[in-house]
């Protein structure tokens, strides 16, 4: 990823007030050109700056209206298979790698608590994961945000 610059980051909190702004609307809210802005679209898409947009589709929305959070302990031998089969779980949604004590935190939507209780099941059923720490979301208290950062970057 290169150094974003003002306008960058400009760019950024724009459309992270409004996702679905047009490359025109981008270029007058910020006194740009569309060829500005169409360029440094083109070039922050390349760099790796945007996300897949499933990461704004709410699971609630799905049917899924209860997330938790498992710390996996893991034969680090087996983790690349280990990963293959977490992934093949279509309610894991997101997985980190950690250091300490436990090996993965997976966050996990389910549609109820006996749906959790399966869910982990078959994370314990794969070959290599040897136990699991499960702790139940009961509200977002920080939602995923970045324009607290972006504006951070910004001089003044």
């Amino acid at each position: 990823m290169r150094d974003l610059d003002d306008v960058d980051l400009k760019l950024l909190l724009a459309l992270a007030a409004n996702p679905r702004a047009t490359t025109v609307a981008l270029a007058e809210n910020l006194q740009l050109s569309r060829n500005t802005v169409q360029a440094r679209m083109t070039a922050l898409t390349r760099a790796g700056a945007f996300l897949d947009y499933d990461r704004c589709i709410d699971p609630v929305a799905a049917g899924y209206p209860l997330v938790a959070f498992t710390t996996l302990h893991v034969r680090q031998q087996m983790l690349v298979p280990i990963v293959e089969a977490l992934a093949k779980i279509p309610e894991i949604v997101q997985a980190h790698g950690l250091s300490g004590s436990a090996d993965l935190l997976v966050r996990i939507v389910c549609t109820s608590a006996e749906d959790l209780f399966r869910v982990n099941a078959e994370m314990l059923a794969v070959p290599g994961v040897e136990r699991a720490e499960t702790a139940m979301g009961i509200s977002e208290v920080i939602p995923y945000r970045i324009t607290p950062l972006l504006e951070s970057r910004l001089p003044g």
